[in-house]
């Protein structure tokens, strides 16, 4: 989450690169709002890239304009409204709205790429909290689902759907519409 476009300042440029060799060497893809063209509403598109991803990355740095700024914190909302793992990257000169200053956050410096490297390299333990905490939630299936989407998500590995499946079947909600919260919270 960025500013995006044709005019892009050589510091912020020199950021967007970092992150994306970052996390190409950790084996994560980098999307933006343009990797993709729908057709159709720009929101809406956003909305369902958060949805789809593990991590969701903001830049806050003086060379993004405040409209553009104020759009990355919303999209890092949505994001942790979504049970997304959220980052703040934050240059030294930038003030972060009072929601964010209880953020932990990576500084813009010569550091970034090691430090960024250090937190993707520490996922895969987040993953495995995840499916332990899903574990643990055998009274709460739509929340056990829940948990297990989030550690698939970053780790890709797919005996965590089917593990997802095996806690719908025991719910014994299978009556219920295939609409239902529960059907569609084990699709992922």
């Amino acid at each position: 989450m960025t500013r995006l476009g044709k005019s892009i300042p050589g510091s912020l440029d020199n950021v967007r690169q970092t992150v994306t060799a970052t996390c190409r060497s950790h084996k994560y893809s980098v999307i933006d709002a343009t990797s993709q063209i729908t057709g159709r509403d720009f929101l809406l598109k956003i909305w369902r890239q958060i949805a789809s991803t593990p991590l969701c990355v903001g830049i806050a740095h003086e060379d993004i304009p405040a409209k553009t700024q104020a759009n990355i914190y919303y999209e890092l909302g949505v994001a942790q409204a979504l049970g997304k793992e959220t980052l703040l990257l934050k240059s030294p000169k930038i003030d972060v709205p009072s929601d964010f200053v209880r953020s932990e956050y990576i500084a813009i410096d010569k550091n970034l790429g090691r430090i960024l490297g250090d937190y993707l390299a520490s996922l895969p333990a987040q993953a495995e909290h995840y499916e332990t905490v899903a574990e643990q939630l055998e009274k709460n299936p739509l929340l056990a689902i829940d948990y297990l989407r989030r550690a698939f998500l970053i780790t890709g590995e797919s005996r965590l759907q089917k593990r997802a499946q095996v806690i719908l079947r025991d719910a014994k909600v299978g009556e219920r519409a295939k609409n239902s919260v529960e059907m569609l919270a084990a699709t992922f």
